[in-house]
């Protein structure tokens, strides 16, 4: 798993090398019951997730969500399931991603590029640990949120300080910060729009860039995730020199009955073709890879209810996923937190 990116002549004086690892969310390892319920449980519990009365949710979680909800979401993976390899697109993207940005780095000095997931397999833990085995006292840690989220981002860090408090000899860390407003990240996006709208043979209406949802009491308590989503689809549409009505933000992934940030896309992809739009696209410039959020619950629950309403023409634009343009990106994100190692 590890991808060396290393020199002849660091090697020889013995210093130490720099790991770099890569963590996405994660994935169920299986679409039936067991595996899935797993995964939920092991994603539900995290307090940063679900930020409720702890025995309350104890009871909710395990008394109602995970009896019911791993059927429905095995079923939602099913639909998108990378057979060949019987594992998520989530995971077979990521993996590229890192072995892609190994290569992209090799010759810049002694480095390690590893990939785990926050919930499920590899986990964080067990990657660290394998990039201190193997020589590394550096290492990067590379959120591939680009949007900060306590849910997402810190989380990530909560499982890596878990992971070092059980090591007598740590190595030095450093984070790569979250790059919603970065300019090779909005230059990535603004390229993978246009390739793809070169791509059909219609127009849009409009477009839709569609983020994560997340609970309105989260943003109320300080998370900055909203002003960073809205910062994102501001600089795109500068980018693009594309007026508002043209490209608008809105969230998806709405769960439980309590209020999350708005628009939701649900909502306003089942209320334009009232409005006159029946030529849609979407771009979730949220997620740095394709996954059930992406594939299943936009491109085709989304698409279904575009049409369902009386909409035309629906496509979605690819994440980033390990394009040549987001190779470049990580990689130079990477380089720019590496300053002073490398």
């Amino acid at each position: 798993m590890l991808n060396t990116a290393e020199t002849g002549e660091t090697a020889a004086k013995g210093q130490g090398r720099i790991g770099v690892l890569i963590v996405n969310l994660g994935t169920p390892e299986a679409t039936s019951y067991w595996p899935m319920r797993r995964y939920l449980k092991e994603f539900l519990s995290d307090p940063r997730v679900v930020e409720t009365n702890r025995l309350l949710w104890w009871f909710i979680l395990n008394g109602v969500i995970l009896t019911i909800r791993p059927t429905r979401s095995g079923h939602a993976y099913d639909k998108i399931w990378n057979r060949e390899r019987d594992e998520s697109p989530l995971k077979t993207i990521t993996r590229a991603q890192a072995e892609k940005v190994g290569h992209e780095l090799a010759g810049d000095g002694p480095l390690l590029v590893d990939w785990g997931m926050r919930y499920g397999l590899p986990p964080v833990g067990e990657r660290l640990a394998a990039l201190k085995e193997a020589g590394c006292d550096r290492i990067l840690v590379f959120p591939l949120y680009p949007q900060y989220s306590a849910a997402t981002t810190a989380t990530v860090a909560d499982k890596v300080s878990e992971a070092m408090a059980k090591l007598r000899w740590q190595p030095a860390l450093r984070f790569v910060p979250p790059y919603y407003s970065e300019g090779a990240h909005i230059d990535a996006l603004a390229h993978s729009l246009t390739r793809h709208l070169d791509t059909l043979d219609w127009t849009p209406d409009t477009i839709l860039a569609s983020y994560h949802g997340l609970p309105e009491s989260y943003v109320a308590a300080g998370d900055p995730y909203y002003d960073h989503c809205r910062e994102t689809t501001r600089l795109l549409r500068a980018k693009l020199e594309l007026p508002e009505a043209k490209l608008r933000m809105v969230f998806q992934s709405r769960f439980g009955k309590t209020e999350w940030i708005k628009p939701y896309a649900q909502d306003t992809v089942a209320a334009l073709p009232g409005q006159g739009v029946h030529n849609l696209v979407m771009i979730m410039p949220g997620f740095a890879a394709d996954c059930v959020e992406t594939l299943e619950e936009v491109a085709i629950g989304l698409a279904e209810t575009f049409r369902e309403n009386g909409g035309e023409n629906f496509s979605t634009v690819p994440c980033l996923n390990e394009s040549d343009a987001s190779i470049a990106m990580l990689a130079a994100l990477i380089r720019k937190e590496l300053s002073g190692w490398i």
